[in-house]
């Protein structure tokens, strides 16, 4: 316990704190430098792009599904080792993708190192919980979703750059040596975290709860809103705004700047009011789409909207978790895990749902679809604002506090 209380120093955190940063801006590279060097892929395994297309399917796919379940199987671990454990997989399976000139295997890799990343996510917000004060709780999420932002914003576009010069062979194995770097570091400066209580039966009594699952599909709501729309920003720019070409990509890289200033600012919000930080959130989501939906042929008003959007969709992401943990109470441990399952599935069906708007008509209906979901959004953010934390008579171990 001593070693626990000592992680929870501000200063002792730090370097905490900075490790699990390091380890989501591995995964959440992983996840989306695909989409940037998709074509070059394709060729180099000889499919189409739409078959490519698999590789971004297939990693969600492991990530909403067996993150959940790796963590139910590895609850009874001690934390430190878990987060090793998911790095060490999330190597030997991307060493394999890298090697491998199967389509079916690299699928395979796919799924298991999204499977792994869904493991370390649930394992780093709960080693970050751990290693701060309660009243920082929101602010230790924000840096661990802070992670994933900034590997959008940065790495994405950094990681197209090296794949177009040494072929995505070559930005895969520059992920490689990052994951081993933070594997590294969390075996070097994270102290040990003791498992969470209770059974993975018990905790999913509590983690399944109906108000923790209101939550849940406010997440998925959220991210279905977003990805209906920016999943076909580009033709949208392109042909309501009349942007294109590197002028598209200054949008682009707004766009992404603003939500990782906002997963780090998220995370004040969420330790003053996280219900409400959710309410205004959603509602300045619905307002930005609007602004698009309505204005999207003046380009000042789009890229003022789409740093907007960016700042609320992520400045949200910091409160979701924590509502969801804070909501599931003794369950809080399995819990870690389920946002990011839910977020994953709402951008698959958000991706959908845009399609298939713009398929029947423009790639103005995607925005009017997004916009349609970010009302019900704000509706199920303001009807779960004041949910109580954890049920009365049953406290939240103290591994699992968040405020």
């Amino acid at each position: 316990m001593s070693t626990q209380a000592d992680a929870r120093g501000t200063t002792g955190s730090n370097p905490v704190l900075g490790t699990l940063f390091l380890g989501m801006f591995v995964m959440g590279g992983a996840e989306l430098l695909v989409v940037g060097v998709l074509d070059v892929m394709a060729r180099d395994l000889g499919v189409a792009v739409s078959s490519a297309g698999a590789l971004v399917t297939t990693y969600a796919l492991g990530l909403a599904f067996g993150g959940p379940l790796l963590t139910a199987l590895t609850m009874r671990l001690d934390k430190r080792t878990v987060l090793a454990g998911a790095l060490v997989l999330f190597v030997l399976g991307t060493v394999v993708a890298v090697t491998t000139t199967s389509f079916g295997l690299l699928l395979a890799c796919r799924a298991l190192t999204g499977a792994a990343a869904g493991l370390y996510d649930a394992t780093a917000f709960a080693v970050a919980l751990a290693s701060v004060p309660p009243e920082r709780a929101g602010r230790a999420i924000a840096v661990v979703i802070s992670g994933v932002s900034v590997s959008a914003a940065l790495g994405v576009p950094l990681g197209t750059v090296v794949g177009n010069l040494l072929g995505w062979r070559g930005t895969f194995a520059a992920v490689i040596v990052l994951a081993c770097a933070a594997l590294a570091a969390a075996m070097t400066l994270v102290p040990s975290v003791p498992a969470a209580e209770g059974s993975a039966a018990s905790q999913a009594r509590h983690a399944f709860a109906p108000r923790v699952l209101a939550v849940l599909g406010l997440c998925f709501l959220v991210f279905a809103s977003t990805y209906a729309a920016l999943t076909y920003i580009v033709p949208f720019l392109a042909e309501t705004t009349g942007v294109s070409g590197a002028a598209a990509g200054a949008f682009l890289l707004a766009y992404g700047a603003a939500t990782a200033i906002g997963s780090f600012g998220g995370g004040r919000f969420a330790d003053r009011n996280a219900g409400g930080t959710l309410v205004a959130g959603t509602a300045g989501c619905a307002l930005t789409l609007l602004a698009l939906c309505v204005l999207g042929a003046n380009p000042v008003v789009v890229a003022v909207a789409m740093l907007a959007w960016g700042l609320c969709v992520f400045g949200m992401a910091p409160a979701l978790q924590y509502r969801v943990v804070s909501l599931a109470g003794p369950g809080g441990g399995l819990a870690q895990s389920l946002p990011a399952s839910a977020i994953n599935t709402g951008v698959a069906a958000g991706s959908f749902a845009g399609g298939a708007a713009i398929d029947r008509f423009s790639v103005q209906a995607a925005f009017l679809t997004a916009l349609g979901i970010a009302v019900a959004a704000f509706a199920v953010a303001a009807a779960t604002r004041r949910l109580a934390p954890s049920p009365a008579g049953e406290p939240m171990p103290a591994s699992q506090q968040v405020g």
